[in-house]
C-alpha cells in the first residue's frame, strides 16, 4: 500500500506513542509483535498496513513490525486500532486493560 499517511502524522502519532505509551508499546511488541523478550519498546513509524517498533531484546535493537487489522487510510482510524491492539495485547497477558 502506498503511504497514507504525510510525515507530520507519522511524527505526532511516534511522538504520541513514545511520550505517553512507551508500556502500551511494549506490550504489543512483545505479544502481536512475537517478542516475548523485549524490555522496552518505541514506535519508529507507520503506513496504512501496519505499524513499525524498535524493541529492546537481550540488549539490542530489533525491529517489530506489526500489522494492522486491515488497512487504513485516515488519521482517525489510527488511534481505535492501536487501542485494538493494546487491548488484545493485554488480554494475552492476562493483564487489565486501562479504561
Amino acid at each position: 500500500m502506498a503511504q497514507p499517511f504525510t510525515d507530520e502524522i507519522v511524527a505526532a502519532v511516534r511522538r504520541h506513542m513514545n511520550d505517553d505509551h512507551a508500556e502500551d508499546s511494549l506490550l504489543i511488541c512483545r505479544t502481536l509483535g512475537g517478542r516475548p523478550d523485549a524490555t522496552a519498546a518505541a514506535m519508529t513509524g507507520m503506513d496504512g498496513d501496519g505499524i513499525d517498533f524498535t524493541a529492546v531484546v537481550d540488549g539490542r535493537d530489533v525491529p517489530v513490525r506489526v500489522p494492522f487489522s486491515r488497512p487504513l487510510t485516515e488519521r482517525a482510524e489510527v488511534r481505535p486500532e492501536v487501542v485494538r491492539m493494546y487491548r488484545e495485547a493485554c488480554a494475552a497477558l492476562g493483564v487489565p486493560a486501562r479504561s
